[in-house]
């Protein structure tokens, strides 16, 4: 059964909600802005509905994965099928195994975790976004801040090693971003 949950938690986090959500406008957002099918690029290109829409149904997909976990086996189910709809979400089987990168669906996983670790990230995510106008910073500071929240709540020693997997695949995901933060040409919001 636990694979089985593993592998349906992988398929939910394949699910490409913000390419079905340009699809359903004719548009295909891997052609448009950042190329990226997460919330961001689809906020930015399909509008603020859009993005609502895309960021609600990406975490949701973590969420529900760790929840299946949990139902079905536990603690280490649940973080089992976390990382596998995280891991679906960015390396998707229906999109040849290119996706986001894991913020908003690593954000469901998170809640559904440890929700006071989650706010706290998307606390910070908040601060930092609003001080400099860059998402992918946010984004990255959430992410690696994640372990230290972790640490913070005395949560379990396996939350804590998953939560430095996830924000190393997070950094992964963002090298790119990286590039152009330090180069000086990433995209500000305004």
């Amino acid at each position: 059964m636990a694979v089985l949950a593993v592998m349906v938690s992988y398929l939910i986090g394949s699910i490409p909600v913000g390419y079905l959500l340009g699809r359903a406008r004719g548009v295909d957002i891997r052609q448009h802005g950042s190329g990226n099918i997460g919330t961001t690029n689809v906020w930015r290109n399909l509008g603020p509905v859009a993005g609502a829409i895309a960021l609600t149904g990406d975490a949701g997909k973590g969420l529900v994965a760790v929840l299946l976990g949990r139902y079905l086996g536990g603690h280490g189910l649940e973080l089992a099928c976390g990382l596998a709809a995280i891991a679906g979400h960015s390396w998707p089987v229906f999109l040849g195994f290119r996706g986001g990168k894991i913020i908003a669906t690593g954000l469901g996983v998170f809640l559904g975790l440890t929700p006071a670790a989650a706010l706290l990230a998307l606390g910070l995510w908040v601060v930092v976004v609003a001080a400099f106008r860059y998402v992918s910073l946010g984004s990255i500071v959430a992410a690696v801040s994640m372990p230290l929240w972790m640490l913070l709540l005395h949560r379990p020693r396996e939350y804590l090693a998953f939560a430095l997997v996830v924000a190393v695949i997070a950094v992964y995901k963002h090298i790119p971003n990286i590039r152009r933060l330090l180069a000086g040409t990433e995209s500000k919001i305004r």
